[in-house]
This record gives structure tokens, sequence and C-alpha cells, in this order.
């Protein structure tokens, strides 16, 4: 049953915790609002100022739990938060599986502090759950997948095209190490866990996965540089400086290149020009 008063101080209470430049937000002038407006925090939930609105007044329809899940991560809520939210709305709070799809609001914060740079936050099964404009100018909004394609290393081997901005030369490398980070988690997870359900699914239909599979590789790097054949400014180089949040199985990937150098211009050429015609792999 949902606690229409209750849900709706708690959402005014963390509405009002966050300052505009917590979330990556200008200040602006005239500001009277204690801590974010309205409109603010529904755009960071990807919703309707209307809708929003009529949560904090005890009016509407009950969330669903994506929706839930959306304003916990726009009100950068921690774990607890996130789950006293999903209780006052009447929905039990999503399982504490590692790797799961909240990501933590020091990383959140980090994240909207990198607004020029290109990054990304990525689950140990290398879904994207966020990035910076900048990283979507890069390489095209990696979080619009679905189901297993929502993990780079099962599209690597399922959809076609997803090699494309990769140099021809690297492509055996990418293949090893995906397969090997795939056995690492499933090995973690155990045999019914998400990481062997991609694995099976990529042996039933993928020659070349079977093929590196059967190496039985384990404890694979990635490179720290990583280089890319873009459609829209051609060769890039970038390093690729990686921070761990063990406790939620997620990685914040953050890409530069050497300043002065080619790449360095294009990544700023990058920020300006946004994500127009950029293909996501």
């Amino acid at each position: 049953m949902t606690d229409r008063s209750g849900l709706a101080t708690f959402l005014r209470s963390r509405r009002e915790a966050l300052q505009p430049e917590d979330v990556g937000m200008p200040r602006g002038q005239r500001r009277r609002t204690a801590g974010l407006r309205r409109e603010e925090v529904a755009a960071l939930c990807h919703m309707s100022t209307d809708y929003y609105s009529r949560l904090e007044q005890e009016r509407g329809p009950r969330p669903s739990e994506q929706m839930l899940g959306s304003i916990a991560q726009g009100l950068h809520l921690s774990v607890a938060e996130r789950d006293h939210l999903f209780r006052l709305a009447g929905h039990p709070p999503p399982s504490p599986t590692a790797g799961g799809d909240h990501i933590s609001p020091g990383v959140l914060r980090i994240l909207d502090r990198l607004a020029d740079t290109p990054a990304e936050v990525v689950t140990e099964l290398g879904e994207t759950l966020r990035q910076t404009p900048v990283g979507v100018a890069l390489l095209g909004d990696l979080t619009r997948h679905t189901g297993p394609f929502r993990s780079i290393g099962y599209r690597w081997f399922a959809q076609p095209g997803a090699r494309d901005v990769y140099l021809p030369e690297d492509h055996e490398f990418y293949s090893r190490l995906y397969a090997s980070g795939l056995r690492t988690v499933m090995a973690q997870r155990g045999p019914g866990s998400r990481a062997a359900e991609l694995a099976t699914l990529l042996l039933g239909t993928s020659e070349e996965f079977r093929e590196v599979w059967q190496r039985h590789e384990v404890g694979l790097r990635p490179r720290e540089t990583k280089r890319y054949q873009l459609p829209s400014v051609g060769y890039v180089e970038l390093n690729c400086q990686v921070m761990l949040d063990p406790a939620h199985a997620h990685t914040l990937l953050v890409y530069t290149a050497v300043p002065g150098s080619e790449s360095h211009e294009k990544l700023a050429l990058l920020s300006v020009v946004g994500a127009s015609g950029m293909n996501g792999t």
C-alpha cells in the first residue's frame, strides 16, 4: 500500500537537500527554492514536471518500480534511501544483488563533474548505465540497449556493426578480453547468474565466441590506450582511467587524450558537435 504522505514528504526532503552544483547543473540567478526546483528533478529523472509534481502533492498513480528507479538515481539516493522510497510507494525494494543498476551517489557526483570529458559507468557485465554528454558524442548512446544487448561483450559477438569503430587489428584482443571477463564473472556469480545466461546464448549463436571460450582464459585486463576510428572525426587514441566501486560492482571509465595531441583536439570538437551523426555500438 502506498504511503502517499510519506512519499511526498520524503521526495521534498531529498529534493531540497540537493543543490544544482551537486548534480552538475548551473545555479543561475534569482534562485529562491531551497535545493533543486521540481522541474530540475523531473529532468534528472527523465519524466515530466507534472508527473513529479503530483507525487510531491500526494496525487497521481502509484509510480512503477522502473519509475522509482529513475527517481532514486535522479535524486542521487543511497541504496538505503532507494529502498525506503520503494517501500513508501508500496513496492518491495530491489534484490540486493551485485551488479545492479543503481549507481552510488558518490560515483554520480564524480560523473556530474565530468561534463566536458568522455566517461561512463558500467556494470561488471559491461552494461553502460550512464554516460556524460561527450561520452555519448564519442560512442553513441550505449544506455539505449535492452536485454542481453546491454552488455558490450554480448554485442561484440552478436550485433552486426558493434566493432565498426574499433581498429581491425584490435578485434582479436577484444574478443579474448570479453570472453575472459564473462568467464570470470560467471565463476563469481554461479551457474544461474546473468553472466551464465549470456555465455549460454553466445555459445549457441557465435562460432567465434565458442572458439575463444575454449581457451579458458581468465584475468585479461583492458589496455590503457584505446583506439577508435570514428565516422565524425576519424582516428582517436585515448587513455582510459578506471575507478572501481566494489560495493555495487560498477566501474567508472574516464577517457582522456594527451594534451596538445590531435586526439585532444578531436575530443574538444566532439564536446561541441555533440552526439549528432554518431552510431552507438
